[in-house]
């Protein structure tokens, strides 16, 4: 496996070139004290030193040992909890924080490129960090002061780890079914009782004390999702100096034993009568994890990238260094006995649909980001703006990305040929480890229903008319002569879009089942069309640079090109497909399956 390269680069080039997020930030309250165009490239300069010196030589031990789990108690793999360490002592924990509380105040712009950094090293260790993350959103946002002193402080710190704890062997996607329980306390705090499974970093030993964000009912809650209630159980009792105390009644019952991302501990959690507290209001604990479920699944998207990225990085140096066969149009490396296998078009293509899929997909985070960024820190229509757009664009990151990124690591195996297929160089770990981001934190076909059934079908097409209008708004400006290869192609998938949304609207009212039925396809419709709009402000940029004689801004602009003639076309057989009916799909009873 090539040894892995943080792409810092194209990473500034997005930052400051395309989207000009330093401009952004000094017009957004509470960001422009704490970031800058310098602090910003100094802070990912200093992750890319974690992840390839610290982080990435771990992914293999990782999925070659696992975790360990003897007596309730989970080891992580050797050399995890000194690289940890040392991620804790540079301050990454609570780089996204809130300030207040010990956090960097970080925009999301810039802790998306460093989960990306950590995705690519090691998808196991960014879990770790991640979960802490997302967890300390939610208890910033929806927390008392009391417990934001007491536990996001140290989360903030690195010294404690968090987890979400959603799903039971019953109630997976239904979280309204439900049964852990949540009994009352004079003192405030209630008794959790119940049993949690697949709990990414559940228990483990790189942090004193586990932090579990804990979704439960009250005996007498009203039925359904309605009735769910947020609440707050360490693994550690607190003691009022803030030392820990006694374990508190939850622990490890076993781990689960899985296809990939064997170094990261994915737990059955047993609460026993554990002493838990209330964050935010009973039976709104729903749309407290919503907090925190939303930046995972962004964030489950990104490890889709992260693990592209690096699919795409071992099978270049492989294509480069492996020579069969000569070239179609005669002989181009005659000092050889073959040439390359660079030189054949298949291979070609494989690389550059990962090279394309990849750079445009970190685009599109960014500029999700971006979004994200105006709805946390800005004001007025700027907040309502990256609302909208954040909404909207959530499940497209997490399943649009995450399908690219496993095709992307089944293609970096095609290209290693027998040798992807064998464990000796690494690219069949990505594969497996990339699966399972197609599945947890609502699997891919949620994702779109949650666009289509939620989000477009309930606005009635306004939500996604707010992304339009902003692609439109570009296309009409953007009048270079140079640009118009890819501004023509961009304004016919926009409209296809707009007929595309309308047409489904429209048929849904008579087919209930088709929404549910071209929800896969139109997302991914969307993601092509929003990816052709990034790719697009990209190209232009590297327009306005490529006499520099970088071969940087050269190469995007010819896999710009690459990207709107063999990969944007692909929308095109996902709308026919999505504008038909259900009637195939429900016409074939069951017992003929």
């Amino acid at each position: 496996m090539a040894d892995y390269q943080a792409p810092l680069k194209d990473m500034n080039f997005l930052l400051f070139d395309v989207f000009q997020a330093d401009k952004l930030w000094q017009n957004l309250p509470n960001i422009a004290e704490h970031v800058d165009k310098e602090t910003s490239e100094a802070i990912l300069q200093e992750c890319a030193k974690i992840a390839e010196q610290e982080v990435a030589p771990l992914n293999r031990i990782g999925d070659e040992t696992g975790v360990k789990f003897e007596d309730g108690v989970v080891t992580t793999v050797p050399g995890y909890k000194e690289a940890f360490n040392t991620y804790v002592e540079g301050g990454w924990a609570g780089l996204g924080g809130d300030v207040e509380y010990g956090g960097m105040g970080m925009p999301k712009m810039i802790t998306a490129l460093h989960e990306e950094m950590l995705c690519s090293a090691d998808i196991s260790f960014n879990l770790y960090a991640s979960l802490t993350a997302g967890a300390g959103l939610s208890l910033a946002k929806h927390a008392s002061e009391e417990l934001k002193e007491t536990y996001l402080t140290r989360m903030y710190s690195g010294e404690w780890a968090a987890t979400m704890c959603l799903t039971e062997s019953h109630a997976g996607s239904d979280l309204g079914i439900i049964r852990t329980k949540a009994i009352p306390q004079d003192d405030g705090s209630y008794r959790v009782t119940g049993n949690k499974i697949f709990i990414t970093a559940g228990e483990h030993d790189l942090t004193d004390n586990i932090i579990h964000l804990v979704l439960a009912k009250l005996p007498d809650a009203p039925k359904g999702p309605r009735g769910i209630s947020l609440f707050l159980v360490p693994k550690f009792m607190v003691n009022e100096d803030g030392s820990l105390g006694e374990r508190n009644g939850v622990a490890c019952g076993s781990i689960e034993h899985k296809m990939g991302i064997h170094a990261s501990a994915t737990c059955v959690m047993n609460f026993d009568d554990a002493e838990g507290y209330l964050v935010g209001e009973l039976n709104k604990g729903l749309a407290c994890m919503f907090t925190m479920m939303n930046f995972e699944r962004i964030g489950v998207g990104i490890q889709g990238t992260g693990a592209a990225v690096r699919s795409y990085q071992n099978a270049l140096e492989y294509a480069k260094d492996r020579i069969q066969g000569r070239s179609p149009t005669g002989v181009k490396q005659a000092d050889k006995e073959a040439d390359s296998i660079m030189v054949h078009g298949d291979v070609r293509r494989m690389l550059l649909n990962m090279k394309a899929m990849n750079e445009g997909a970190r685009a599109l985070t960014s500029y999700i980001s971006m979004q994200l960024d105006k709805a946390t820190y800005g004001e007025g229509e700027l907040q309502a703006h990256g609302d909208a757009l954040t909404s909207l664009l959530t499940p497209v990151a997490k399943a649009f990305f995450t399908d690219l990124g496993f095709e992307a690591t089944v293609a970096g195996q095609q290209v290693f040929g027998g040798h992807g297929f064998i464990r000796e160089w690494g690219q069949e770990q990505l594969v497996r480890d990339t699966r399972i981001t197609q599945i947890y934190e609502g699997t891919n076909g949620i994702q779109a229903m949650d666009l289509l059934a939620r989000k477009v079908v309930p606005s009635k097409g306004q939500l996604m008319d707010i992304l339009l209008a902003e692609i439109n708004g570009y296309i009409d400006e953007t009048t270079d002569e140079a640009m118009q290869e890819f501004i023509l192609p961009l304004a016919e998938a926009s409209q296809d879009l707009k007929f595309l949304t309308d047409d489904i609207l429209s048929k849904a009212n008579e087919d209930i089942n088709m929404v549910g039925t071209s929800a896969n396809d139109y997302l991914h419709v969307v993601g092509y069309t929003a990816m052709a709009y990034v790719w697009a402000k990209m190209a232009q940029v590297a327009m306005t640079k490529v006499d520099t004689n970088d071969e940087f801004y050269v190469s995007k602009i010819k896999t710009a090109r690459y990207f709107f003639q063999r990969l944007l076309p692909r929308r095109l057989s996902l709308i026919a497909t999505a504008r038909q009916s259900s009637d195939a799909l429900f016409d074939i009873e069951d017992e003929l399956f």
